[in-house]
C-alpha cells in the first residue's frame, strides 16, 4: 500500500438501480483491493439509502459508484443528498462510467470526487483514493 496511513483503506463499491452492467464494478473492486484495500463489494441492484447504509455500517473511507446506465444525475445527488442527511460527510463518494463531461462538472460542483471513465489506468483510481484518503482521513 502506498499510503502514509497505519490502516488500510477501506471502500465500497456499488452498483445502483437496475444497470445489471457488473463487469467493471468487479474489476475495479478487485485492483483496489491488489492494490491493499479492503473492499466491500454490494452487488448489484442497490439503492442510494443501501449504499450509505453499507458505507456507515462498514466505516469505509471512500464509495465508488460504478454506473453505465445514463442515471447519473440522479443517483449520484441522491446519494450526495443521503450522506450529508446522515452526517457522512468525510468519505470520499467517486465512482465511473459513461457521464458526459458536463455532467460530470455538474456532479463534482454538488460534492461528488473524480468520476472516471471506461479504460481510465487502474493505477490512476488507486492513486486518486490513496491521495484523498491521506489528506482528508488521515486518522
Amino acid at each position: 500500500m502506498n499510503n502514509t496511513l497505519n490502516r488500510p483503506i477501506r471502500v465500497l463499491v456499488a452498483k445502483v438501480g437496475l444497470d445489471g452492467h457488473d463487469r467493471g464494478a468487479k474489476v475495479i473492486a478487485t485492483s483496489l483491493r491488489d492494490a491493499g484495500m479492503e473492499v466491500i463489494y454490494t452487488g448489484l441492484r442497490q439503492t442510494p439509502e443501501m449504499v450509505v447504509n453499507a458505507a456507515l455500517q462498514e466505516d469505509v473511507d471512500a464509495i465508488g459508484i460504478s454506473i453505465l446506465s445514463g442515471a447519473h444525475m440522479t443517483v449520484f445527488p441522491k446519494i450526495v443528498a443521503i450522506m450529508k442527511e446522515k452526517q457522512l460527510t468525510d468519505v470520499l463518494l467517486t465512482g465511473g462510467g459513461i457521464i458526459p463531461d458536463g455532467d460530470r462538472k455538474k456532479l463534482q460542483e454538488i460534492g461528488v470526487g473524480e468520476l472516471f471513465p471506461p479504460g481510465t489506468p487502474m493505477v490512476s483510481i488507486v492513486t486518486y483514493i490513496e491521495e484523498w484518503v491521506v489528506n482528508n482521513r488521515n486518522f
